[in-house]
């Protein structure tokens, strides 16, 4: 069926994906807090990314009114956190936003092909960034596609195949199943720069059987380039790991020319990304009814699913993994980059969704970094114990970073956005793993503090063994308040003599008395009890050089 006489046809499909990703410490940088974007753009012409200087920071020129909609959209907390700070009336200096984005600009398309025998599909790309944060050893990739004229099947199906990292099977030809079958990307004169190796099956297995940890697609691997994976053989300053699914979270804006014609079947599979039903099962949901029955009430925000209004017939759909917008083509507003639903859904809607996936990347990144520590401990190994220590410290500090930085609950005062930022968060299940994490990091926090205090105590009686046993000396001798050994007129060779053999002797005696402190104190417990006999007490004295078995 063409595009043309299609009901569903889809005239504006855009997709964007926002993929977190762990960043590792730079190796050989302990201590030093390397900057991740530092390290990028020093590479210059080695790297293909550059910093994004964007329009509140750059030229006056290219800020329009979306923006300004934008901006006046969020909280001053968050805004601070997109935007950083301006020049006050004061005088003071401008402060940069905590978030740095870098862009690469030779990939300009995408060749899809859905299924084994299918057409390619081109998309065009509007743009490929990484997003970093300050303090967090985050990357989020951002990549944002777009397309015209599509049927509503191949909506369906590159919502649900483009974005995964890699494949999640086989299929019994060798085919990798649930993702695109060939994806390349294409440069600005149509040239091939990399395509996917979903199809080889044996070089993904045999990298999950020596790694323990899949091997990321080919194609994304190297739009990630010069950032490479951990597990890879490949050399390279910054490392990364999967922190989340495999498959990517994603935003999606539909321009349909009849979005009520969309079937309930049909919302269900693009808001829930489940893919295009097969021709066997048109009719059917993706899933038992029994748990749809409550899709509209979970999953839909439909204030403006209505005949009327600037953007007729419009209604949002968000899973967490997801957030669809569906609207009327036909709609003036709706298609509106500048002012429009389009231009929301480009500004204000991805933020609210990258800053829900930040948060959850955020609190599994500080998850996993508790998780390493305790894997890596020996406590019979005093290095082991000060690097856990060290790790332990800084997991805390950066927590409390992120709780007064990062994390809120409300970005915005705007119903819509308000809205659609707690569907998002509820989804993702933020406020639960946020109260998980804290509590871990709080645990661990409390045993270091035992940990120390017992240190102290340990101390504190060594020390209070010392000065009592060196009082009977000092008072022994300090009693008449008199030398013992009149050696004032005698030459300075044989004072300096003297002096030398009571400082050695005293040294001496004050260590020892250290090394035997924790059994002299159990000495001075035994011999403080008023119920234990004599002989117990000269019991507990003979322990004290007595040699025990460990």
């Amino acid at each position: 069926m063409s595009a043309e006489s299609n009901p569903a046809c889809v005239r504006e499909f855009r997709q964007v994906l926002l993929w977190p990703l762990r960043l590792m410490p730079v190796r050989g940088s302990e201590g030093q807090h390397a900057k991740p974007w530092q390290l990028l753009a020093d590479m210059g012409e080695a790297s293909p990314w550059r910093e994004v200087v964007d329009e509140f920071t750059g030229d006056s020129g290219r800020f329009h009114e979306r923006h300004y909609n934008e901006f006046v959209t969020f909280l001053p907390y968050v805004q601070r956190f997109l935007y950083g700070e301006g020049r006050s009336q004061n005088g003071s200096s401008a402060t940069g936003s905590p978030m740095r984005v870098f862009r690469r600009s030779d990939v300009s398309a995408v060749r899809a092909v859905l299924r084994p025998g299918e057409p390619p599909i081109t998309l065009d790309i509007v743009h490929v960034d990484l997003y970093f944060f300050l303090d967090l050893d985050l990357v989020l990739l951002n990549v944002e596609v777009s397309a015209r004229d599509l049927t509503l099947v191949e909506a369906q199906e590159l919502l649900y195949r483009f974005g995964r990292g890699y494949p999640a099977s086989w299929d019994a030809n060798g085919h990798a199943q649930h993702c695109l079958y060939s994806a390349e990307w294409l440069g600005a004169a149509g040239q091939v720069l990399a395509q996917s190796d979903a199809n080889q099956r044996d070089v993904f297995m045999a990298h999950v059987s020596s790694h323990r940890a899949p091997r990321i697609a080919a194609h994304w691997a190297w739009l990630l380039e010069p950032l490479v994976s951990d597990h890879s053989d490949r050399t390279g300053t910054l490392r990364y790991r999967q922190i989340e699914y495999y498959r990517m979270p994603q935003l999606a804006f539909l321009a349909l020319d009849n979005p009520r014609a969309l079937s309930r079947n049909d919302v269900i599979r693009l808001g829930l990304v489940t893919g295009a039903a097969t021709s066997s099962d048109d009719a059917s949901l993706p899933y038992a009814e029994e748990h749809l029955a409550d899709f509209e009430k979970r999953y839909c925000y439909d204030r403006f699913w209505s005949n009327s209004g600037a953007a007729p017939n419009t209604r949002y759909v968000c899973s967490g993994h997801s957030l669809l917008v569906l609207g009327d083509a036909n709609s003036p507003f709706y298609v509106c980059r500048d002012r429009g639903v389009l231009a929301q859904f480009r500004h204000q809607h991805f933020l609210l969704f990258l800053i829900a996936h930040f948060q959850k990347a955020a609190l599994l990144m500080f998850s996993d970094r508790l998780a390493e520590a305790l894997k890596d401990l020996d406590i019979a190994d005093a290095a082991s114990v000060r690097r856990f220590k060290r790790t332990i410290r800084d997991s805390f500090a950066g927590f409390l970073r992120f709780t007064h930085r990062y994390w809120f609950h409300e970005v915005s005062e705007q119903a819509q956005v308000r809205a659609l930022f707690h569907m998002c968060a509820n989804h993702l299940g933020l406020d639960p793993l946020y109260t998980e994490v804290k509590e871990r990091i709080g645990e661990m926090n409390q045993y270091l503090d035992a940990d120390s205090l017992r240190r102290q105590a340990n101390t504190v009686v060594r020390l209070t063994v010392v000065t009592i046993f060196g009082l009977i000396g000092t008072v022994t001798t300090g009693f008449l308040g008199m030398n013992l050994l009149a050696e004032a007129e005698s030459p300075m060779g044989h004072k300096l003599w003297i002096f030398v053999l009571v400082f050695v002797s005293t040294t001496t005696l004050t260590i020892y008395t250290m090394v035997k402190s924790k059994r002299l104190s159990d000495f001075l417990d035994v011999l403080s009890d008023e119920r234990a006999s004599t002989w117990q007490k000269f019991k507990a004295l003979g322990l004290v050089w007595r040699r025990t078995a460990d």
